[in-house]
């Protein structure tokens, strides 16, 4: 039988456990421990081992993967029941974000596994996310039922969320050292953030499903919530797709893509968006089975998301300018969601010529300009740590390889 870590005399260090497991099964030593070890006051930059990194940023994995299981069970929530602030999803998401505040608040005050820019993002995240919270409980009593996941409020925590992960893929890719974990991690870091990004289209994934089977006569969802949108003024297409049909293409293609183009010039692995972008269907999928056993109403897979993910990854790694790679990259995709709506589980897109073209002109653009960024020298002095007393150029390297 193992033994908890021994007591140290007042003011002592104890002894680190010998692992993160035998940590865990005593957690009020593990704490102690940590707690006498690291909380500790120092700036940005404060040199950092392996061992201690890794650890303070699975806890960055572990408080996001709590987010994710609470957002994408509180979509499926707000599509069978009235919202409630205090529902298991938003508490699941709220553990999630007190993971995050504990960690921000312990970048802040030892240092340990950041640079300035990257503390800065995470606080400037984080603090974007809590305000959110209050606006938005303030929005859905003003407003009623408001379930649009497309809401300014609800844009502020994408906002927050997208600001503070990328001050993580930053202090991570700055610090840890190369090779398999530092990938690994790096690809976990911007799973969770592609899926911030492409969580508003979840509204119109499960909408169209949940329509249908209203108008089918099998609701999915509780009386109670369709008499208080009734109330409100709003039928039931108002509330499952309240947005036009142009919307779900051109953010899975603009947004949604675009994060995989620069996941996959950071991490610089071949199949980064391949990888990402088929992790988080499969979780989707995993999600749908697990959220339909337990009564909650399904949605539709963004499965062209994937066919796009494998033309950015060709392309990078073939070196095609964004100007040439773009346009046959939103095609693909389009032909792919041909597919999906003749299968019928797909939400409405706008197939007509003018939609297309803008949404292939704007991701054009946008996959150009990350080109252009990624080859000036403002964004190679941005790629090094920025710690206080160390000039910026004389600073070692982080950063990502450009292909």
């Amino acid at each position: 039988m193992p033994h908890p870590v021994p007591a140290a005399p007042a003011g002592a260090v104890p002894p680190a456990p010998g692992s993160l497991a035998a940590g865990l099964r005593h957690p009020v030593a593990l704490l102690r421990w940590l707690w006498l070890a690291y909380m500790t006051p120092g700036r940005p930059g404060r040199p950092t081992g392996e061992t201690e990194l890794r650890w303070i940023y699975t806890a960055w994995l572990g408080a996001f993967l709590l987010k994710m299981l609470g957002s994408s069970w509180d979509v499926s929530w707000h599509f069978k029941w009235l919202r409630d602030d205090l529902a298991p999803p938003h508490l699941l998401n709220s553990a999630g974000t007190a993971v995050v505040v504990a960690l921000v608040v312990f970048h802040s005050y030892s240092g340990y596994g950041v640079d300035r820019r990257a503390l800065r993002l995470m606080q400037w995240g984080i603090g974007t996310f809590l305000v959110a919270i209050p606006v938005d409980i303030v929005n859905h009593r003003v407003n009623g039922l408001d379930i649009t996941s497309w809401s300014p409020s609800h844009a502020l925590l994408y906002i927050g969320t997208a600001i503070m992960l990328a001050g993580a893929i930053r202090g991570w890719w700055l610090y840890a050292a190369p090779g398999r974990v530092r990938t690994l991690v790096s690809l976990g870091l911007w799973l969770f953030f592609v899926e911030n990004v492409v969580f508003p289209n979840q509204h119109q994934e499960y909408g169209v499903l949940s329509l249908r089977a209203y108008e089918a006569g099998r609701t999915t969802a509780e009386p109670q919530l369709l008499d208080f949108a009734a109330s409100q003024g709003q039928t039931p297409t108002m509330f499952m797709l309240p947005v036009p049909s142009w919307v779900h293409p051109a953010w899975l293609v603009c947004a949604g893509l675009l994060s995989l183009v620069v996941a996959r010039r950071v991490v610089g692995l071949r199949w980064t968006a391949t990888v990402v972008a088929g992790t988080y269907l499969a979780y989707r999928a995993v999600m749908w089975a697990g959220l339909v056993a337990m009564g909650f109403p399904p949605s539709v897979l963004p499965l062209a998301l994937l066919a796009g993910a494998v033309c950015v990854d060709l392309a990078v790694t073939r070196g095609l300018p964004g100007w040439s790679a773009a346009p046959a990259t939103a095609v693909v995709v389009y032909a792919a969601g041909r597919l999906q709506d003749a299968a019928g589980v797909l939400p409405p897109w706008n197939w007509s010529w003018w939609s297309v073209a803008l949404v292939v002109a704007a991701f054009t653009v946008l996959w150009s300009a990350v080109d252009v960024v990624g080859r000036s020298a403002r964004f190679a002095d941005w790629r090094r740590p920025v710690e206080p007393g160390l000039p910026a150029a004389a600073a070692p390297a982080g950063g990502a390889p450009s292909r």
